[in-house]
């Protein structure tokens, strides 16, 4: 297990982004992130690394699916010179290779570790699920997930079979939830579109089952509802406007590149691509 933590001492000459303040509020963004060996892992890390690094009060708990830590993914970690956690948990027999039994190995390591994950400087933190193949907006963080104060949802871009899902939201409530798949599931939302305050984490032992009959298959409402959350705890996030309403986050799996593969020996094994000495993950 490691845990980082360092002071945050750049000071570019004019920031592309703005760090955003704080809103008042004294939250830490707990983000968890499963993470899994494939070749486009490192780009994906980089670009998800790229983001939170403009993001403060921020600790990032990351995942592997594997016996053990891999020493290029715990580079990119140091270099965002952020607080992070990063261990190894393989998945375990029985659950779907889909980062569940990752994110609730992080839940236990949360409600285990909650004051040297919130330091001295926070007294109340916000829980999100953010895999590493998704594009995000750093006002998701700063407007968001910073402001949830107990469950949070806004819309995901493309995903479920559809080019946004989102919460159907009525004079400030949500009443039901845009989507084409599975819409009648209490909580229809997807990983990325929900953020959950840490009181409600460490109020419950609920984490990510085998399965998820409820959810038709998704874990996400089975998660929220083993919670003890109610659609009236909803806080809907983006609503506001009644057209050109802005996604803060979008669902775009990195596809794997097509790689021109050396020909088949019916003698030898296909060697794996040249990298001409340098790290990829093949």
């Amino acid at each position: 297990m490691v845990f980082q933590f360092t002071a945050d001492l750049r000071q570019p000459t004019y920031p592309v982004f703005k760090m955003a303040e704080n809103n008042g509020t004294n939250r830490m963004i707990i983000v968890v992130t499963p993470t899994y060996k494939r070749m486009t892992r490192i780009p994906d890390m980089l670009r998800m690394a790229n983001t939170l690094s403009h993001v403060k009060d921020i600790h990032w708990i990351v995942v592997e699916d594997g016996n053990k830590t891999v020493p290029a993914v715990k580079d990119i970690l140091e270099r965002t010179r952020i607080p992070y956690t990063y261990i190894a948990h393989k998945t375990a027999v029985g659950y779907p290779r889909r980062g569940w039994y990752q994110r609730t190995m992080a839940l236990k390591l949360i409600r285990s570790n909650t004051s040297q994950i919130l330091g001295s400087d926070h007294e109340e933190g916000v829980v999100y699920f953010g895999d590493d193949d998704n594009s995000y907006d750093i006002r998701l963080f700063t407007d968001y997930i910073r402001n949830v104060k107990t469950l949070g949802i806004w819309a995901v871009g493309l995903v479920g079979g559809t080019v946004v899902e989102a919460p159907k939201v009525v004079d400030g409530k949500v009443t039901a939830f845009n989507v084409k798949w599975n819409p009648k599931r209490r909580f229809a939302v997807d990983m990325a579109g929900f953020a959950v305050n840490l009181k409600v984490v460490l109020n419950s032992d609920a984490v990510f089952g085998t399965s998820c009959k409820r959810g038709g298959g998704a874990p996400e409402t089975c998660l929220l509802e083993d919670m003890g959350l109610e659609r009236e705890d909803i806080e809907p996030f983006g609503h506001e406007k009644e057209k050109d309403r802005e996604i803060f986050v979008w669902h775009t799996k990195t596809s794997t590149p097509n790689i021109v593969q050396a020909k088949k020996n019916a003698t030898k094994p296909v060697p794996p691509p040249e990298t001409f000495g340098y790290f990829v993950e093949v």
